[in-house]
Protein backbone atom coordinates (compact mmCIF):
# COMPACT_ATOMS: atom_id res chain seq x y z
CA UNK A 1 0.00 0.00 0.00
CA UNK A 2 3.34 2.33 0.76
CA UNK A 3 4.25 1.77 -3.12
CA UNK A 4 0.66 2.63 -4.17
CA UNK A 5 0.69 5.70 -1.79
CA UNK A 6 3.58 6.49 -3.48
CA UNK A 7 2.57 6.20 -6.99
CA UNK A 8 -0.84 8.76 -6.35
CA UNK A 9 1.54 11.76 -4.80
CA UNK A 10 3.75 11.32 -8.02
CA UNK A 11 1.02 10.28 -10.83
CA UNK A 12 -2.49 11.14 -9.24
CA UNK A 13 -4.86 14.02 -9.16
CA UNK A 14 -5.42 16.30 -5.55
CA UNK A 15 -9.04 14.98 -5.56
CA UNK A 16 -7.92 11.39 -5.68
CA UNK A 17 -4.88 12.11 -2.62
CA UNK A 18 -7.56 13.41 -0.60
CA UNK A 19 -10.01 10.74 -1.24
CA UNK A 20 -6.88 8.69 -0.28
CA UNK A 21 -6.04 10.04 2.65
CA UNK A 22 -9.90 10.34 3.83
CA UNK A 23 -10.07 6.50 3.19
CA UNK A 24 -6.77 5.11 4.57
CA UNK A 25 -5.16 7.78 6.98
CA UNK A 26 -7.84 9.34 8.68
CA UNK A 27 -7.94 12.12 6.43
CA UNK A 28 -10.50 15.29 6.17
CA UNK A 29 -13.22 15.33 4.49
CA UNK A 30 -13.46 18.99 4.10
CA UNK A 31 -10.21 18.51 1.76
CA UNK A 32 -11.65 15.86 -0.70
CA UNK A 33 -15.10 18.47 -0.85
CA UNK A 34 -11.98 21.24 -1.48
CA UNK A 35 -10.61 19.72 -4.48
CA UNK A 36 -14.16 18.06 -5.71
CA UNK A 37 -15.73 21.47 -5.88
CA UNK A 38 -13.09 22.54 -8.44
CA UNK A 39 -14.85 19.83 -10.57
CA UNK A 40 -18.49 21.89 -10.42
CA UNK A 41 -20.28 24.67 -12.01
CA UNK A 42 -21.92 27.69 -11.68
CA UNK A 43 -25.44 25.71 -12.05
CA UNK A 44 -24.67 23.29 -9.58
CA UNK A 45 -23.42 20.20 -12.09
CA UNK A 46 -20.20 18.93 -12.86
CA UNK A 47 -17.53 18.29 -15.49
CA UNK A 48 -14.23 19.19 -16.35
CA UNK A 49 -13.40 15.67 -16.67
CA UNK A 50 -13.97 14.36 -12.94
CA UNK A 51 -14.93 11.11 -14.96
CA UNK A 52 -11.40 11.34 -17.05
CA UNK A 53 -13.12 9.12 -20.35
CA UNK A 54 -14.43 12.59 -21.22
CA UNK A 55 -12.79 15.67 -20.66
CA UNK A 56 -16.45 18.06 -21.53
CA UNK A 57 -15.77 21.23 -19.14
CA UNK A 58 -19.61 22.15 -19.33
CA UNK A 59 -22.01 19.93 -16.39
CA UNK A 60 -23.48 16.85 -17.36
CA UNK A 61 -25.43 14.34 -15.58
CA UNK A 62 -22.95 11.73 -15.94
CA UNK A 63 -20.32 14.00 -14.48
CA UNK A 64 -22.89 14.90 -11.43
CA UNK A 65 -23.21 11.19 -10.93
CA UNK A 66 -19.51 10.66 -10.27
CA UNK A 67 -19.31 13.51 -8.07
CA UNK A 68 -22.25 12.37 -6.29
CA UNK A 69 -20.19 9.13 -5.52
CA UNK A 70 -17.51 10.66 -3.75
CA UNK A 71 -19.93 13.17 -1.54
CA UNK A 72 -21.89 9.86 -0.85
CA UNK A 73 -18.57 7.99 0.08
CA UNK A 74 -17.31 11.29 2.25
CA UNK A 75 -20.74 11.18 4.17
CA UNK A 76 -21.14 14.68 2.81
CA UNK A 77 -24.47 16.02 4.57
CA UNK A 78 -27.78 17.76 2.68
CA UNK A 79 -26.47 21.06 4.21
CA UNK A 80 -23.16 21.35 2.29
CA UNK A 81 -23.01 23.96 -0.39
CA UNK A 82 -21.50 21.68 -3.16
CA UNK A 83 -24.63 18.74 -2.06
CA UNK A 84 -26.99 21.51 -2.48
CA UNK A 85 -25.98 23.05 -5.71
CA UNK A 86 -25.67 19.12 -7.20
CA UNK A 87 -29.28 18.87 -5.85
CA UNK A 88 -30.60 22.26 -7.66
CA UNK A 89 -28.49 20.89 -10.56
CA UNK A 90 -30.84 18.30 -11.15
CA UNK A 91 -34.09 19.99 -10.38
CA UNK A 92 -33.08 22.25 -12.79
CA UNK A 93 -32.10 19.99 -15.34
CA UNK A 94 -34.71 18.17 -18.22
CA UNK A 95 -35.16 14.72 -18.14
CA UNK A 96 -35.10 12.85 -21.61
CA UNK A 97 -36.95 10.88 -20.71
CA UNK A 98 -39.70 9.80 -17.90
CA UNK A 99 -37.27 9.79 -15.10
CA UNK A 100 -34.04 9.64 -17.18
CA UNK A 101 -31.61 12.61 -17.45
CA UNK A 102 -29.38 12.55 -20.39
CA UNK A 103 -26.21 10.28 -20.04
CA UNK A 104 -24.65 11.35 -23.20
CA UNK A 105 -24.53 15.17 -24.39
CA UNK A 106 -23.71 16.23 -27.96
CA UNK A 107 -21.16 18.51 -26.77
CA UNK A 108 -19.14 15.42 -25.92
CA UNK A 109 -18.23 15.35 -29.12
CA UNK A 110 -16.46 18.76 -29.07
CA UNK A 111 -13.65 17.64 -26.43
CA UNK A 112 -11.83 14.51 -26.11
CA UNK A 113 -13.85 11.20 -24.81
CA UNK A 114 -13.45 7.72 -25.48
CA UNK A 115 -15.49 6.75 -27.80
CA UNK A 116 -18.30 4.96 -25.80
CA UNK A 117 -19.04 8.37 -24.65
CA UNK A 118 -19.65 9.89 -28.32
CA UNK A 119 -23.34 11.29 -28.78
CA UNK A 120 -25.31 9.99 -31.53
CA UNK A 121 -28.96 10.54 -32.41
CA UNK A 122 -30.70 8.25 -29.59
CA UNK A 123 -27.97 7.55 -27.06
CA UNK A 124 -30.15 7.25 -24.75
CA UNK A 125 -30.96 3.79 -25.81
CA UNK A 126 -27.92 2.26 -24.72
CA UNK A 127 -27.72 3.97 -21.49
CA UNK A 128 -31.27 3.50 -20.04
CA UNK A 129 -31.57 4.59 -16.50
CA UNK A 130 -27.59 4.58 -16.02
CA UNK A 131 -27.18 6.76 -14.13
CA UNK A 132 -30.53 8.00 -13.61
CA UNK A 133 -31.59 5.45 -10.99
CA UNK A 134 -28.80 6.36 -8.95
CA UNK A 135 -29.44 9.94 -9.20
CA UNK A 136 -32.95 9.76 -7.52
CA UNK A 137 -31.68 8.06 -5.14
CA UNK A 138 -29.33 11.41 -4.40
CA UNK A 139 -32.16 13.55 -4.23
CA UNK A 140 -34.07 11.23 -2.25
CA UNK A 141 -31.13 11.13 0.35
CA UNK A 142 -29.69 14.81 0.32
CA UNK A 143 -33.81 16.27 0.61
CA UNK A 144 -36.52 16.59 3.05
CA UNK A 145 -39.11 14.14 2.76
CA UNK A 146 -41.62 16.40 1.57
CA UNK A 147 -39.76 18.91 -0.59
CA UNK A 148 -39.62 19.41 -4.48
CA UNK A 149 -36.39 17.41 -4.71
CA UNK A 150 -37.33 14.28 -3.24
CA UNK A 151 -40.71 14.61 -4.76
CA UNK A 152 -38.83 14.48 -8.17
CA UNK A 153 -36.55 11.45 -7.01
CA UNK A 154 -39.40 9.30 -5.87
CA UNK A 155 -41.14 9.83 -9.19
CA UNK A 156 -38.12 8.96 -11.52
CA UNK A 157 -37.45 6.33 -9.12
CA UNK A 158 -40.59 4.64 -9.90
CA UNK A 159 -40.00 5.43 -13.38
CA UNK A 160 -36.84 3.17 -12.95
CA UNK A 161 -38.19 0.46 -10.73
CA UNK A 162 -40.86 -0.48 -13.50
CA UNK A 163 -37.97 -0.74 -16.21
CA UNK A 164 -36.40 -3.31 -14.14
CA UNK A 165 -38.75 -5.05 -12.89
CA UNK A 166 -39.38 -5.82 -16.97
CA UNK A 167 -36.18 -6.85 -17.62
CA UNK A 168 -34.84 -10.17 -18.79
CA UNK A 169 -31.20 -9.14 -18.72
CA UNK A 170 -29.24 -5.52 -18.14
CA UNK A 171 -25.89 -4.14 -19.02
CA UNK A 172 -23.07 -4.06 -16.05
CA UNK A 173 -23.19 -0.50 -15.15
CA UNK A 174 -26.56 0.16 -15.65
CA UNK A 175 -27.13 -2.76 -13.22
CA UNK A 176 -24.36 -1.42 -10.64
CA UNK A 177 -26.31 2.03 -10.73
CA UNK A 178 -29.48 0.40 -9.21
CA UNK A 179 -27.55 -1.85 -6.50
CA UNK A 180 -25.96 1.12 -5.22
CA UNK A 181 -29.17 3.03 -5.49
CA UNK A 182 -30.38 0.52 -2.98
CA UNK A 183 -27.82 0.37 -0.72
CA UNK A 184 -27.97 4.04 -0.61
CA UNK A 185 -32.05 3.73 -0.05
CA UNK A 186 -32.39 1.00 2.36
CA UNK A 187 -33.27 3.27 5.21
CA UNK A 188 -36.09 4.18 3.60
CA UNK A 189 -37.58 0.86 2.62
CA UNK A 190 -40.74 1.91 4.25
CA UNK A 191 -41.21 4.41 2.28
CA UNK A 192 -40.17 2.30 -0.73
CA UNK A 193 -42.52 0.28 -0.15
CA UNK A 194 -45.48 2.29 0.52
CA UNK A 195 -44.70 4.38 -2.50
CA UNK A 196 -43.51 1.77 -5.18
CA UNK A 197 -45.57 -0.70 -7.18
CA UNK A 198 -42.97 -3.31 -6.07
CA UNK A 199 -41.22 -3.60 -2.91
CA UNK A 200 -37.86 -3.27 -2.02
CA UNK A 201 -37.08 -6.79 -1.40
CA UNK A 202 -39.03 -8.04 -4.39
CA UNK A 203 -37.10 -5.39 -6.05
CA UNK A 204 -33.66 -6.31 -4.44
CA UNK A 205 -34.62 -10.00 -5.27
CA UNK A 206 -34.34 -8.91 -9.15
CA UNK A 207 -31.53 -6.80 -8.96
CA UNK A 208 -29.41 -9.70 -7.06
CA UNK A 209 -30.89 -12.13 -10.26
CA UNK A 210 -29.55 -9.49 -12.93
CA UNK A 211 -26.18 -9.51 -10.82
CA UNK A 212 -25.92 -13.29 -10.78
CA UNK A 213 -26.71 -13.15 -14.63
CA UNK A 214 -23.75 -10.65 -15.70
CA UNK A 215 -20.89 -11.91 -13.89
CA UNK A 216 -18.11 -13.54 -15.57
CA UNK A 217 -18.10 -16.83 -13.72
CA UNK A 218 -14.69 -18.14 -15.99
CA UNK A 219 -12.16 -17.02 -13.90
CA UNK A 220 -9.78 -18.10 -17.43
CA UNK A 221 -11.40 -15.09 -18.74
CA UNK A 222 -10.75 -12.41 -16.03
CA UNK A 223 -7.61 -11.31 -17.74
CA UNK A 224 -9.08 -10.78 -21.32
CA UNK A 225 -10.53 -7.64 -21.66
CA UNK A 226 -12.87 -6.02 -19.18
CA UNK A 227 -14.98 -8.25 -18.06
CA UNK A 228 -17.98 -7.77 -15.52
CA UNK A 229 -16.15 -9.52 -12.02
CA UNK A 230 -18.00 -10.42 -8.26
CA UNK A 231 -16.22 -7.51 -6.78
CA UNK A 232 -17.69 -5.57 -9.39
CA UNK A 233 -20.72 -5.99 -7.48
CA UNK A 234 -19.90 -7.40 -4.07
CA UNK A 235 -18.28 -4.48 -2.20
CA UNK A 236 -17.98 -5.90 1.20
CA UNK A 237 -19.00 -9.22 2.97
CA UNK A 238 -22.22 -7.48 4.66
CA UNK A 239 -23.19 -7.60 0.84
CA UNK A 240 -26.23 -10.04 0.28
CA UNK A 241 -25.09 -11.80 -2.41
CA UNK A 242 -21.42 -12.79 -0.43
CA UNK A 243 -22.27 -15.70 0.99
CA UNK A 244 -23.79 -17.23 -2.30
CA UNK A 245 -20.75 -16.43 -4.18
CA UNK A 246 -18.46 -16.58 -1.84
CA UNK A 247 -15.79 -18.81 -3.64
CA UNK A 248 -15.85 -16.54 -6.52
CA UNK A 249 -15.03 -13.64 -5.00
CA UNK A 250 -12.31 -15.35 -3.20
CA UNK A 251 -11.00 -16.15 -5.97
CA UNK A 252 -11.15 -12.39 -7.67
CA UNK A 253 -9.71 -11.11 -4.10
CA UNK A 254 -6.48 -13.11 -5.13
CA UNK A 255 -6.50 -11.93 -8.57
CA UNK A 256 -6.94 -8.25 -7.68
CA UNK A 257 -3.73 -8.98 -5.28
CA UNK A 258 -2.08 -11.10 -8.39
CA UNK A 259 -2.59 -8.35 -10.58
CA UNK A 260 -0.98 -5.28 -8.73
CA UNK A 261 2.16 -3.86 -10.62
CA UNK A 262 5.51 -3.57 -8.81
CA UNK A 263 3.97 0.28 -8.06
CA UNK A 264 1.42 -1.77 -6.00
CA UNK A 265 -1.79 -0.52 -8.63
CA UNK A 266 -3.05 -1.89 -11.33
CA UNK A 267 -3.06 -1.44 -15.33
CA UNK A 268 -6.71 -0.30 -17.00
CA UNK A 269 -8.06 -2.91 -19.05
CA UNK A 270 -9.67 -0.52 -21.58
CA UNK A 271 -8.51 2.01 -24.43
CA UNK A 272 -9.81 4.95 -26.28
CA UNK A 273 -8.27 3.98 -29.66
CA UNK A 274 -7.98 7.97 -30.44
CA UNK A 275 -6.97 11.26 -29.05
CA UNK A 276 -3.69 9.26 -27.83
CA UNK A 277 -2.02 11.98 -26.19
CA UNK A 278 -5.57 12.63 -24.17
CA UNK A 279 -5.95 8.95 -23.37
CA UNK A 280 -2.00 8.66 -21.67
CA UNK A 281 -3.33 11.42 -19.15
CA UNK A 282 -6.87 10.21 -18.62
CA UNK A 283 -5.32 6.30 -18.21
CA UNK A 284 -2.89 8.18 -15.35
CA UNK A 285 -6.24 9.54 -13.62
CA UNK A 286 -8.01 5.71 -14.15
CA UNK A 287 -5.20 4.26 -12.61
CA UNK A 288 -5.65 6.57 -9.27
CA UNK A 289 -9.03 5.86 -9.11
CA UNK A 290 -9.29 2.33 -9.82
CA UNK A 291 -6.00 1.83 -7.01
CA UNK A 292 -8.53 3.52 -4.33
CA UNK A 293 -11.60 1.68 -5.35
CA UNK A 294 -9.55 -1.93 -4.89
CA UNK A 295 -7.93 -1.14 -1.73
CA UNK A 296 -11.12 0.28 -0.30
CA UNK A 297 -12.21 -3.40 -1.50
CA UNK A 298 -9.70 -5.32 -0.17
CA UNK A 299 -9.74 -3.77 3.03
CA UNK A 300 -13.36 -4.57 3.33
CA UNK A 301 -12.85 -7.74 2.75
CA UNK A 302 -9.85 -8.17 5.28
CA UNK A 303 -7.08 -8.41 2.64
CA UNK A 304 -3.38 -7.80 3.31
CA UNK A 305 -3.02 -4.67 2.07
CA UNK A 306 0.91 -4.54 2.21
Amino acid sequence: MHRAKTWLRRYGRPLENARWEFLFEQGSKDAVLYYLQAFQNEDGGFGHGLEPDFWLPDSSSMTTWAAGQILVEVGASQGEPIVQGLLSFLVDTPQIRSGMWPSVLPENNLYPHAPWWHFEENAQAGWMFNPSVELASFLIHWSPEESREAFLGWESLDHAVDHVMRAPSMERHELNNYRKCLTLLRVHKERFDAQMEYSFAEVESKIHALTKGVIDKDVSNWGRGYRPLPLDFIHSPDDPLYLELQELVDQNLRFYQDQKTDDGIWNISWNWGQYLEEFAVARRYWQGILAIERYKILKAFGEELS
